[in-house]
């Protein structure tokens, strides 16, 4: 599969991961049909889209309505004849203790995260399995490895975003369909509008948790299992890789370590907010206009990272010479 030409479908478009793909799928030639529900802020990402060279149609859609997502699918086979590519990426969270979240905003969290995804999935693979070829991409999380206290609801979304992919890989391969391809992304901690737009009922301001890393990383990530399918691949930098990991071999302590991260970095008990339900019942484009970052400083803590990364990879390797012109004499 090649993104040039390809018609590829993206949920979640509006703002952060979703709209990083959008347009970096614009650019590579694909023709998009883009899913939010807030109409203004898509607007805007498809006709990004379009100066950019790629036909794009911006279809409102909220992913919990199985008319509607189904009604996305048919829009795309009726605008460019087929669907390529579908992107599972649409997601809503919620900040706060079990026994602080209300019933109806935990469930609206499973229903966006989880739902959502089967109805994409559904919708995506009758057309893909008709036409013999295509690619279903789930965006979950690390998260979904190594939940996080204060957010059951969406690290339970996320675990079962993966189990989802696993099922459908493996009734795709018994059924001996192998033009179609499931993949799983995993995305660590990513510089988007995401926490500024989930509920929160902790009292206190949620902040990314660091390493922060870049959007547009993901989109990479998302296009390279377009182009060349894999499993599952973790979207972010070698410390995310090596917590999902590590949590595996020894995850007692990954798990302590992780809770006291996020009670110290991601939810500090000196930055209070006041409790909102956040976009779980609205749409973002109401509490902020869309946008790629959150202002998080993704792509400068990337730099920085790379930056320590290389000058320790030049020190070992000075270090090496210096051994080996010892070891010489």
């Amino acid at each position: 599969m090649r993104v040039k030409n390809s018609v590829i479908v993206i949920t979640g478009a509006s703002s952060g991961i979703g709209r990083a793909t959008a347009l970096r799928c614009a650019s590579r030639g694909a023709s998009l049909v883009l899913a939010s529900r807030g109409t203004k802020a898509l607007e805007a990402v498809a006709r990004e889209c379009r100066k950019r060279g790629a036909k794009a149609v911006a279809v409102a859609t909220d992913v919990t309505d199985p008319a509607a997502v189904e009604n996305l699918a048919a829009r795309a086979v009726a605008e460019f004849g087929r669907l390529d590519v579908w992107v599972n990426n649409a997601a809503v969270g919620a900040f706060g203790r079990l026994l602080d979240v209300p019933p109806a905003d935990f469930q609206r969290v499973l229903d966006v995260n989880i739902s959502g995804y089967v109805n994409g999935a559904r919708a995506a693979l009758a057309r893909q399995t008709a036409q013999g070829s295509g690619v279903l991409v789930n965006v979950a999380s690390v998260v979904g490895e190594t939940p996080l206290p204060y957010s059951a609801a969406y690290s339970i979304t996320k675990a079962a975003v993966r189990s989802l992919s696993v099922s459908l890989r493996s009734e795709l391969a018994l059924e001996g369909l192998s033009g179609v391809d499931v993949c799983t992304v995993l995305p660590a901690t990513i510089d988007t509008p995401f926490y500024q737009h989930a509920a929160n009922y902790t009292g206190r301001r949620a902040r990314a948790l660091p390493p922060v890393y870049t959007p547009e990383r993901v989109a990479r990530a998302i296009i390279k299992v377009i182009e060349h399918p894999r499993r599952e691949i973790v979207a972010g930098g070698p410390v995310a890789r090596l917590l999902v990991l590590q949590h595996r071999v020894t995850p007692k302590l990954v798990e302590g370590s992780v809770a006291r991260q996020v009670d110290k970095k991601q939810l500090p008990r000196r930055k209070s907010a006041a409790v909102t339900p956040g976009n779980l019942h609205r749409s973002s484009e109401s509490i902020r206009k869309g946008s790629v970052s959150g202002g998080w400083h993704g792509r400068r803590g990337t730099a920085r990272r790379r930056f320590f990364t290389a000058a320790a990879v030049a020190g070992a390797v000075m270090a090496a010479g210096r051994l080996r012109g010892r070891q010489a004499y």
